[in-house]
């Protein structure tokens, strides 16, 4: 049985799901469990613990033979994750020994020891001699940044890009890393644990670039088809840097100080173990961005939610979202409120403001657009690749959901998504959900300026379509009282 130790985490979370697809008994540990329903529809075990708790770890490590050490306490803030990433290691390492655990699987960071590295980059070494000390069986892999979204380092490349056309930069900027796609890491993590050759070694696994992060950021852009100007200056202390960055992007400042910290220190590849252990060659930089970035540029064939961590595939971390949620509940069955969301647009029109929707796809036409002229191609059904209006429908699931991806002039790529809940067998709701992603700082200044409308109209049409259900049940048993006078 295998523990995952940070299964909720942005690497433990997909890690997880690829050992039990691989059919391996997996339990995963956490403080808190707000997904159990993810855990269970996969099959894997959920535990709750603390590993800064050492009395909560004896039942999770219990009939473990391999535990994946995937945790830091960087979000602690730089006077506190030192002492609690030595803390958790200690705990686990004394767990493991008590249990009987045959290996320790750790994922670590890449930087040579010296004493110039960081103290992100001291405290991810020093957690490998901790869990080493224990006696047990390490196998320690190295990375650097994780190409891939969600990624710490990989969004605040993205935000910062995707958000400013202007940048100053600091000279860390142009310090040389060895990044790797966050598909690849998964696969080296779950191959060694049928790979005893692995035990006792420290593996430096990167990706076939080497890299600054000024080359991220001009990568980055070149995918969203943006244009961006860095311009390096000497001045700007890490310190400075993390506010620069808490104010440009979601990162908490304490995370933001700490990675900017870490990523002063150059980070690659000592050793080719990785090669000569796995048959797996990494993807560059590049073609891990592109898959990353797929929803933002239109080349994904779904949109996968991105609050949800069990989302496989392509799919954008929420913090680049605008969105706009509305529920309705209507006293109908979820199958007559779909009949409404199915059909949407088209004769039917989209059941409040029309006028506003006939205005936007003219304003289109005259942009250049597609506008408003194409219709429905069925007046109650739908399928994927279907046009309806000025959208195009990405998924459908009869009686469950329909996703729509906007066509129009938007300066980035926006979603529709409806998806019906039966509640009772005469009541049901829709959970109606608008998502932007805003190309740029026009895309940004976009949403805004039109949101007090979209208030409006999103609001008044989950109402309307709640309604139009409710109406459709009453002519129905307006009719069979009808036919039975």
């Amino acid at each position: 049985m295998i523990l995952v130790l940070g299964a909720t985490g942005y690497v433990g979370s997909r890690l997880s799901r690829q050992l039990a697809r691989s059919g391996h008994t997996v339990r995963c540990l956490a403080r808190h469990w707000n997904k159990p329903r993810t855990v269970a529809e996969t099959g894997m075990e959920s535990v709750v613990g603390d590993v800064l708790r050492s009395e909560t770890l004896e039942p999770a490590f219990e009939g473990i033979d391999i535990v994946f050490y995937l945790i830091h306490s960087m979000a602690a803030g730089e006077r506190e994750f030192e002492r609690l990433d030595y803390l958790a290691a200690k705990n686990v390492a004394e767990a493991a020994h008590m249990a009987g655990v045959k290996r320790i699987i750790y994922l670590g960071a890449l930087g040579k020891k010296d004493a110039q590295q960081s103290p992100h980059l001291r405290s991810r070494h020093q957690v490998a001699d901790v869990l080493r000390s224990s006696g047990t069986p390490v196998t320690e892999f190295r990375a650097a940044v994780i190409a891939g979204p969600g990624g710490i380092s990989f969004e605040m490349i993205h935000h910062l890009v995707n958000r400013l056309p202007f940048m100053i930069c600091p000279r860390w900027v142009n310090i040389k890393t060895q990044p790797i796609a966050i598909d690849d890491i998964i696969h080296f993590l779950a191959e060694s644990v049928n790979k005893a050759e692995t035990t006792g070694r420290v593996i430096d696994v990167g990706g076939p670039d080497i890299l600054t992060y000024r080359d991220m950021m001009l990568v980055v852009a070149s995918i969203l088809g943006l244009k961006r100007y860095l311009v390096q200056v000497p001045v700007l202390t890490p310190r400075l840097s993390s506010y620069w960055v808490k104010l440009v992007t979601p990162l908490p400042v304490a995370t933001a100080r700490s990675l900017i910290e870490s990523v002063r220190s150059e980070t690659i590849c000592d050793n080719d173990l990785a090669a000569r252990l796995f048959d797996l060659r990494p993807m560059s930089f590049e073609d891990a961005a592109r898959r990353a970035l797929a929803p933002a540029t239109g080349q994904a064939p779904t949109l996968f939610d991105p609050a949800s961590e069990a989302a496989d595939g392509a799919f954008i971390d929420r913090s680049h979202f605008r969105i706009d949620r509305r529920v309705a509940v209507a006293a109908a069955s979820a199958r007559d409120l779909f009949a409404v969301v199915a059909a949407i647009g088209g004769w039917h029109g989209w059941y409040f403001a029309n006028w506003l929707w006939r205005l936007r796809g003219a304003v289109d036409r005259l942009l250049g657009g597609i506008g408003f002229r194409r219709g429905r191609r069925h007046p109650a059904e739908a399928a994927p690749g279907d046009p309806i209006d000025f959208w195009r429908v990405v998924d459908y699931v009869h009686g469950r959901r329909l996703l729509l991806r906007a066509e129009i002039r938007v300066w980035g790529k926006a979603w529709l998504d409806f998806a019906v809940e039966p509640t009772s067998e005469t009541t049901s709701r829709l959970v109606q959900t608008a998502w932007y992603y805003p190309r740029g700082l026009f895309g940004l200044f976009y949403w805004y300026m039109v949101y007090p409308i979209h208030i409006v109209v999103f609001k008044g049409m989950a109402n309307a379509i709640a309604r139009r259900a409710e109406e459709t049940r009453r002519d129905r048993h307006d009719e069979k009282e009808d036919g039975v006078r």
